[in-house]
Order: structure tokens, then sequence, then C-alpha cells
């Protein structure tokens, strides 16, 4: 009797150890996950170095520090006067100002075309440690302007979020719709049809609910927002990436990589909406906080 109870004890010492470690393992992919998108969000590529965004009129948009442009950025590296933009036919083109380096890939440009009537194009140009490139919202065009030595670089670290919990790991199903389109708001108040294949649908606390996914690539893409939003987290929402499966596989919502829009981060953005059938009636308590003083 003696050894058949530690015979048991030993397996269950094995099995709480390998719990443990699945745990452990899990929370630090989570935490590997995190670190990269602080990493993201600090590229130059990312949102913390916006500086900028600036909506064209038809015409002449000059660019620079002067107070006589109709695109300003006052900072003692930027000229009076660096160019203009000149939206025309369509099409919008970016001309330098004599005696000013503004390079595309390190090549001096002088005029070149910023966005084609086919919607193509979209160099991003460099003047110093500066950069900018255009954006179509709608109707609207608008320059997205980056300083890469932007002061928000040095004093962002980290982001507030939920300890790891794998309780928020919920299984679902997908669930294909028969329109493709759903309608979702951005903060422009703009309405934009989205390709939608369907739903993921879930079970909690006894419950069953659904969310609305987006087409993006070999992932889903889900704008949701819950109980804590406006009180611990963003107030229209935060988003979330679920790999794509095919329809009958099990798959796994982890919001535990629940994130902040880039509207959080910074003034410059223009983020989508969670639409109301994605708006959850309780709390997710995973995934990143929002502290209101962090945004620029």
């Amino acid at each position: 009797m003696k050894n058949k109870i530690t015979f048991r004890t030993f397996i269950l010492l094995l099995f709480c150890t390998n719990v443990v470690a699945q745990k452990n393992s899990y929370t630090d992919s989570i935490n590997r996950w995190h670190q990269q998108r602080i990493q993201d969000l600090r590229a130059p590529d990312g949102w913390i170095n916006l500086a900028g965004l600036f909506w064209l009129q038809p015409g002449i948009n000059r660019l620079g520090s002067g107070s006589d442009n109709e695109l300003i950025f006052q900072h003692p590296d930027m000229p009076a006067k660096a160019g203009y933009f000149e939206w025309t036919n369509q099409q919008v083109f970016w001309v330098t100002a004599p005696g000013v380096s503004v390079s595309l890939q390190n090549q001096p440009i002088d005029k070149i075309l910023m966005m084609g009537k086919d919607g193509s194009s979209y160099p991003q140009l460099s003047l110093s440690h500066f950069r900018w490139n255009i954006i179509v919202r709608g109707d609207k065009i608008g320059v997205r302007f980056r300083d890469l030595s932007a002061p928000a670089l040095q004093s962002f670290k980290e982001i507030p979020r939920f300890p790891v919990s794998v309780q928020w790991r919920i299984a679902a199903h997908f669930e294909p719709r028969v329109s493709e389109k759903i309608e979702i708001l951005n903060v422009l108040g703009q309405k934009n049809q989205e390709a939608s294949p369907g739903k993921l649908v879930f079970n909690y606390q006894q419950k069953t609910y659904r969310l609305d996914v987006l087409e993006e690539g070999d992932q889903w893409f889900i704008l949701f927002a819950d109980a804590t939003s406006g009180h611990t987290t963003y107030p229209t929402g935060r988003f979330l990436y679920v790999p794509k499966k095919n329809s009958g596989d099990l798959i796994w919502i982890d919001f535990n990589q629940a994130f902040n829009p880039p509207c959080a981060f910074t003034s410059f953005a223009t983020c989508p909406i969670p639409p109301p059938q994605n708006r959850l009636p309780f709390a997710i308590n995973a995934g990143e906080k929002y502290e209101p003083h962090a945004k620029k």
C-alpha cells in the first residue's frame, strides 16, 4: 500500500508540474507577444512617432513651419517652406521648395506623384528625421506626418495590462454569413462597407455570444467593446486578431492579446469603431488597459 500511495503521489506531482509548466509557457508566450507589440509601436512605421495629420484641400497645400503655410508644422528642423502638395485632377503631387533636401529612399526629389488617379503610388518622403505619405479616407485625402525623433518615443516604455489568465483563452467556432459586408464607422464619422465572412461564436458563463470578424490576410480582425470600455480600457473598444481556420475547426479567441487601437496612443490616427453587435455586456479583464494621460 505504501508503494502504491507513493506512486499515486508521484503521478499527481508529475501532472501538477506539467500543468504549471504549460501555464508558465503560455504566460511567457503572451509576454513575448506584448514586448513585440511595444517594439512595433515604437518602430519607424509604428504609431508613437506620428506628429501630424493634415487634410488636403484641392489645389496648392504648402507645408512648412511658417505661419503662412496651409499645413503648418512648427519645429526647429522644419524649413519655413519645405514645399507643397498639389491636389488636382484626382492626383496629388509633391513639389520641393528650392534649397530644401527632400528625398525618396535617399534620392533627392524635386517633384513626385504622391497619389495617382487609380489610387496607386503613396511613396514616403523624407526630410531630416521627418517622414510623410498620403492616406485616403473616403473622400478625404490626408498627409500622415512622422517625426522619428519625437519626444514620445523616449517616454513610451510600457502598456498597462491585465494579468495573463488562461481563462480568457476561449474556444469558438466560425459561423459564415450570407452577406459579405458589414458597416464600420470610424472616428471621422465615415461609414465604410468592410469585408466580413462571418462570426465567431463562443460561450461565456453559460451564454452564447457572437463577434463579427473582418478579413485581414491570413487572420480575422475583430473590433469589440465590453463592460471595461471607458473604465479600465479604451473608451471605444479594443482590437484582436484570430488566425483563420476552416469551417468546423476549433478556434481560440485569446483575449489576453486584446490591444488598444492606435487612437489610444496618438490623436493623428483614424481608427475604426466596434460595430454595435460587437459590444459584449460583460467585462473582459484581459489584454491591454488604457491610461488617458499616455495619449499625445
